[in-house]
C-alpha cells in the first residue's frame, strides 16, 4: 500500500512537470505565431496631407512615390484629418488608416526643459524695470489674450534680452515662463548651426512646431548673434551660407506663427550690436529690453538673495559689499558668496564673517 502511494505522488509529480512545460511551450507558440503575423503583414506608407479634394477624396504626398489621391477610412474622424497632418497609407490599397503625430527629431524634443520651470520674480535681484517690461509683452498676453482682443491690437511675438554676460537673462525668460504656466522650450543658437544643408532649417520648423503642439509655450533662443548676424554684401556660398539659411527660416517661422496662438518667443544675446535688423524689426521682436549691470542697490538685492540660505555673521554691512561689488554682474555676486563660504570652511568655520567676503572679492 505505501509504495504504491509513492509511485502515485511520484506520477502526479512528473505529470505536473510535463504539464509546466506544456505550458510553457505553447507561449512560445504563441509568440511565434504572433511574429509570423506581423512579419506577413503589408507594410504601410507614411505621408502627409496636402489638402481635401472634392467628393471627400484626399491629397497626400509620400516622399518616395510623389502626390496622390486617396480616400480615407470611416473609422477616422474627419476633424483629425487637416492640412499638414501625418497619416499611415496602406501600401495596397492606397487608404488612409491612421492619423500620426507629427515627426519630431528627437534632439528638439531634449530641448523641451521643463513644464513650468521653478525660477521665480523673487529670485531676481535689481531687475525690476525688466520684470515689469516682460510681463507686459509675453506674460499679460498669455494670462489675459482677451484684452488685446477687445482693444483689437496684435499681441507682441517676440521678446530680445539684451546685455551683457551673467546679468540673469535665462532667469527672466525662466521666470516669466514659470509666472505663465508656460512649457520653456530652450535652444543655443550655435545648436542651429549644423554640418548639412538644410538641417538647420528643419531644427527650426521643429522648434515652432513643437511650440505649438505644447502651447502655451515660450521658447527662448540663447546666443542668438550665432545665427542672426547681419549678412554681408558679398555672395558667399560657403561657410556662412547655411547660417544664413537657418536665419532666413527663423525670419520665416516668425512670420508666418500666430502670435494669438499662445507661443512666444525669447531671444538673449550679448551682442544686440551685430544682428540682423531684418531680425529685430518690430513685428517679429516687438520689444527690445537691456539687462544691464546691477547698480548698488541692485547688487545688496542679489546679495540678499544669495545669502538667504547661508549663515551669516550678525551686523555685516551688505551696502559695503555692494559697494566694493562695482561694476560686478548677478553672476559675479553669486560666485563671491560661494567662494566666501569656501574661505570659511578652510578656516574650519560654520558661518560667514566679514573677512570671507573681502577674499572672495580680492579673488574676483
Amino acid at each position: 500500500m505505501l509504495k504504491n502511494e509513492k509511485n502515485f505522488y511520484k506520477n502526479k509529480s512528473a505529470t505536473e512537470t510535463i504539464i509546466a512545460e506544456r505550458n510553457t511551450l505553447n507561449e512560445h507558440i504563441n509568440e511565434i505565431q504572433s511574429e509570423l503575423s506581423s512579419l506577413q503583414k503589408e507594410g504601410s506608407y507614411i505621408g502627409d496631407i496636402i489638402q481635401h479634394t472634392s467628393n471627400d477624396k484626399i491629397l497626400i504626398r509620400i516622399n518616395t512615390d510623389g502626390k496622390f489621391i486617396v480616400n480615407a477610412s470611416n473609422k477616422i474622424k474627419k476633424s483629425s484629418l487637416m492640412t499638414g497632418s501625418r497619416v499611415a497609407i496602406k501600401s495596397d490599397t492606397y487608404l488612409v488608416y491612421k492619423t500620426l503625430p507629427q515627426k519630431i527629431d528627437p534632439l528638439i524634443s531634449l530641448m523641451r526643459i521643463e513644464n513650468i520651470p521653478n525660477s521665480t520674480y523673487k529670485s531676481i535681484g535689481g531687475l525690476d524695470f525688466q520684470i515689469e517690461q516682460l510681463k507686459e509683452v509675453v506674460e499679460l498676453p498669455i494670462k489675459f489674450p482677451e484684452i488685446f482682443e477687445t482693444l483689437g491690437v496684435s499681441q507682441p511675438k517676440g521678446v530680445l534680452l539684451y546685455g551683457p554676460p551673467g546679468t540673469g537673462k535665462t532667469l527672466l525668460a525662466r521666470a516669466v515662463a514659470h509666472h505663465s504656466d508656460c512649457t520653456f522650450i530652450r535652444i543655443s543658437g550655435s545648436e542651429l548651426v549644423q554640418k548639412y544643408i538644410g538641417e538647420g532649417s528643419r531644427m527650426v520648423r521643429d522648434i515652432f512646431s513643437m511650440a505649438k503642439n505644447h502651447a502655451p509655450s515660450i521658447i527662448f533662443m540663447d546666443e542668438i548673434d550665432s545665427i542672426g548676424s547681419s549678412r554681408g554684401n558679398g555672395g558667399n556660398i560657403s561657410g556662412d551660407s547655411e547660417v544664413q539659411r537657418t536665419m532666413l527660416e527663423l525670419l520665416n517661422q516668425l512670420d508666418g506663427f500666430d502670435g494669438n496662438k499662445k507661443v512666444k518667443v525669447l531671444m538673449a544675446t550679448n551682442r544686440i550690436d551685430v544682428l540682423d535688423p531684418a531680425l529685430i524689426r518690430p513685428g517679429r521682436i516687438d520689444r527690445k529690453i537691456r539687462v544691464p549691470n546691477p547698480n548698488t542697490e541692485g547688487r545688496i538685492s542679489i546679495l540678499k538673495i544669495h545669502l538667504e540660505k547661508i549663515k551669516v555673521q550678525s551686523g555685516i554691512d551688505l551696502w559695503e559689499i555692494a559697494k566694493n561689488l562695482q561694476g560686478a554682474t548677478g553672476a559675479d555676486i553669486k560666485s563671491v558668496c560661494m567662494e566666501a563660504g569656501i574661505f570659511a570652511i578652510k578656516s574650519s568655520r560654520v558661518i560667514l564673517i566679514k573677512e570671507d567676503f573681502s577674499f572672495a572679492i580680492a579673488k574676483l
